[in-house]
């Protein structure tokens, strides 16, 4: 062999050494490009509103693996549920999921989510989502991403049969309910007092009698035990869930394209499937605290109208009353009772 045949193939070994090298590096970069988020839940992991978030996790994790993942990391162990989205803001924590009226301070537009009568899907096709997101970066400093659970209303539970007005109403004059903003007025306008105690401390006042029912939707109220003292539901079901995942808006800047687009259509995809699965969870609830004896008082004809009226018109009344730039555009596009 040739000293010339010698150093052309040197030169070919080292050019294919080379080569692999730059694959290898790719690979490796390949590798290493899966982005991570951390996020955190304003409820219990056990509570059905966490075990949806879970699923939504669950949905971007699997198609992006490789590109994207999420690590639920906790609930409010990690931080009180009022100031996990600060934390997010912050970039303490990357992605958050709880109600938006935590926030209803600092952004009245919540309750264009407590006062609206349409599915997430629906707000999304008309703009009112676009318009919620801009309410969220504008007030809150936070990126929205979704709207999920919709379709869940709330109710008020006592523990003894509340009184009837004359006209088939409810009477709950005096009545010290467990509140908290969304309810206030609303609670009030009935006669009764809001007394707003945490979530973790509702069982030992319902079991010490410290207060006489509460407001809450109806997912939940089995998981959390509390259907063992609260035995009558006033129907029908007034406001909705209004339960928002935010994320840091730098940690999102700095996502791909390719990761951003997992997120945010597992995101449309899981407002509608998690919307279909709380009907089937509702009629699920509703049939069993039925046969364990909670009875339930339908209001109908005009003492249904009336109280409708009384709950939704507390919300959007509030939302005026703030002053909010979004008032017009947000009511046309989330409610149309």
């Amino acid at each position: 062999m040739n000293q010339a045949t010698t150093r052309s193939i040197a030169r070919t070994i080292r050019n294919g050494l080379f080569a692999t090298a730059l694959t290898s590096i790719a690979f490796t970069g390949q590798a290493s490009a899966e982005e991570t988020l951390k996020a955190i839940s304003a409820f219990p992991q056990s509570l059905a509103f966490s075990q949806s978030f879970k699923g939504f996790v669950d949905l971007v994790n699997e198609r992006g693996k490789g590109v994207i993942q999420i690590n639920y990391a906790g609930g409010p162990e990690m931080f009180p549920p009022n100031q996990q989205v600060d934390a997010v803001r912050r970039g303490v924590v990357d992605m958050q999921y709880g109600p938006a009226s935590y926030y209803l301070g600092t952004m009245p537009e919540a309750d264009a989510w407590v006062g609206s009568t349409v599915t997430a899907a629906k707000a999304r096709e008309n703009g009112g989502f676009g318009i919620m997101q801009e309410a969220f970066s504008k007030k809150l400093g936070v990126n929205l991403l979704a709207h999920l659970d919709t379709g869940v209303k709330f109710y008020i539970y006592t523990i003894n049969e509340p009184k009837r007005t004359d006209d088939g109403g409810i009477d709950l004059d005096g009545q010290r309910i467990r509140s908290q903003p969304i309810y206030n007025s609303f609670f009030e306008a009935l006669g009764a007092i809001p007394v707003s105690v945490p979530v973790p401390d509702v069982y030992t006042g319902l079991e010490r009698s410290t207060f006489d029912g509460s407001g809450w939707p109806i997912v939940g109220i089995r998981d959390l035990s509390w259907d063992k003292f609260l035995r009558y539901r006033i129907d029908p079901g007034f406001f909705q869930t209004d339960l928002a995942v935010v994320v840091n808006p730098a940690k999102w800047d700095g996502l791909s394209d390719e990761a951003k687009k997992v997120i945010n259509d597992a995101a449309a995809e899981y407002e509608k499937t998690s919307y279909e699965n709380f009907q089937k969870v509702i009629e699920e609830t509703d049939k069993a605290v039925r046969e364990n004896g909670m009875e339930v008082i339908t209001l109908e004809g005009e003492a249904e109208a009336k109280f409708l009226d009384l709950a939704y018109d507390s919300a959007w009344k509030r939302m005026k009353d703030s002053g909010s730039e979004y008032y017009d555009a947000l009511r046309e596009a989330y409610y149309d009772r």
